[in-house]
Order: structure tokens, then C-alpha cells, then sequence
């Protein structure tokens, strides 16, 4: 898997990985998915999150799933899609939510690089999927992989918030350091969920407030 646009800050913390043998399962179905053209994302877009938020700079961390399945949907960042497919429903979800709560529509393409450039990780905890089959490597080994970036973001960086939506996504909440950080938890944004408390729970200001108040840029949404 290619990692030459990877800021350095993330190679260090990458490469205890790397050398660990469940790493070696994880490259083989990736290699395997890839060469039948059945990875989603693209090889070339599994640590794209990387890619666009350094290390350095990160402030918000937004935990999802698993990448969305469909023919050249994903474009590897966690609710993010290519800017030629329709805007799933969550991610619809999460615009109104940002038009509810700070009273303005979204700055961003539904591709999310303009929040990942500003410090905003989205974050799978798989990082891929095969194509057609939603949640198909999730006991790939890609849990253990995420679960150490979130525990070496909790370890190293201070004020971050984690924002977490969905059971599945709180069970993370373990692994975060919450006398350190923020933690923000509402149901999941899709729409079997949404309106159980996910509409109205001002997660976008509430982000923004903390780094204010810890003299740190706020996010554009």
C-alpha cells in the first residue's frame, strides 16, 4: 500500500504497524481485492484521512464505519464521497445538521477535503471494503490498525474532539483519554437513526466552542 503522500508524523506511528503480522492479512486482501477490481476505496485512496490532515495540525476527529460499497463512492474519508455521486443520506443528514446548528449551509463539497484540510479526520475503523458488500472487512484486521491510531492520537496529541456517532463508534470511547479531550456522542446520522438525537445535537458548534476556548482555530464547516 502506497504511503509516500503520508505526512511523517503519521509514518512513525504507522510503521509499528506495518511490521505486525495481522498487518500482512490486511495487505493480502487488499492486494487481492485491488488486482480484481473490487477495493473500495481505490488502493491509491486507503489512507487518503492521512494524507489530508497531518499530524501536526489535527484538532476534530470523526469516527465512522466502514467506507461505503458502491462502484466509485468512497474516496477515503469517513462519510465522504467522490463529487460525481449522489450525497448519500447520512451525509445529508450531516449538512442539516450543520444548517440547524450554525444557522448557515456547509462550505464543503460533499468530498469533506475542505474539512480534512483544516485539521478534521475522517476516520473508518475499516478502511476498506469490497465492492457490493458493506462491512465485508471488518474482521480483516483494520479495528486493530484504527484502534492504535486512536489510541496514539489520544496519547500524543492534547484538546482534540472525537466526535462519535452510533453505538458502534462509542465503543471507541475506551480508548480516548476524556480528561485530555472532548468526547461528543449522538445516534449515527443515518436515517434509521437520526431523528433518535442526532438532529439537534449542535456537535459542529459545540467542536468549534472547545477550540475556541483552548485558543485554537475553529473548523469552517
Amino acid at each position: 500500500m502506497n504511503t509516500k503522500q503520508l505526512h511523517r508524523e503519521w509514518i512513525s506511528i504507522f510503521e509499528k504497524e506495518f511490521s505486525k503480522k495481522y498487518f500482512q492479512k490486511i495487505n493480502s486482501e487488499v492486494n487481492n481485492c485491488s488486482s480484481n477490481k473490487l477495493l473500495c476505496p481505490k488502493k491509491e485512496n486507503i489512507f487518503k484521512a492521512f494524507e489530508k490532515t497531518n499530524f501536526t495540525d489535527l484538532k476534530i476527529v470523526i469516527l465512522g464505519q466502514d467506507p461505503y460499497h458502491g462502484n466509485d463512492q468512497a474516496n477515503g474519508l469517513a462519510f465522504a464521497v467522490n463529487e460525481n455521486q449522489k450525497t448519500p443520506p447520512s451525509l445529508r443528514n450531516i449538512f442539516k445538521e450543520i444548517k440547524n446548528d450554525l444557522n448557515h449551509h456547509t462550505q464543503t463539497k460533499k468530498n469533506l477535503e475542505f474539512w480534512a484540510k483544516q485539521g478534521v479526520l475522517l476516520l473508518n475503523s475499516s478502511l476498506t471494503v469490497k465492492l457490493g458488500t458493506a462491512n465485508s472487512h471488518s474482521n480483516l484486521g483494520w479495528d486493530l490498525f484504527t484502534n492504535n491510531i486512536l489510541k496514539e492520537i489520544s496519547l500524543l496529541k492534547n484538546k482534540v474532539v472525537f466526535i462519535l456517532w452510533g453505538n458502534y463508534a462509542q465503543k471507541k470511547e475506551i480508548l480516548i483519554d476524556f480528561k485530555k479531550h472532548l468526547i461528543l456522542k449522538a445516534p449515527h446520522p443515518s436515517p434509521l437513526s437520526a431523528y433518535r438525537g442526532f438532529f439537534g445535537c449542535k456537535h459542529f458548534s459545540k467542536a468549534n466552542e472547545f477550540l475556541k476556548s483552548n485558543h485554537l482555530k475553529e473548523i469552517i464547516w
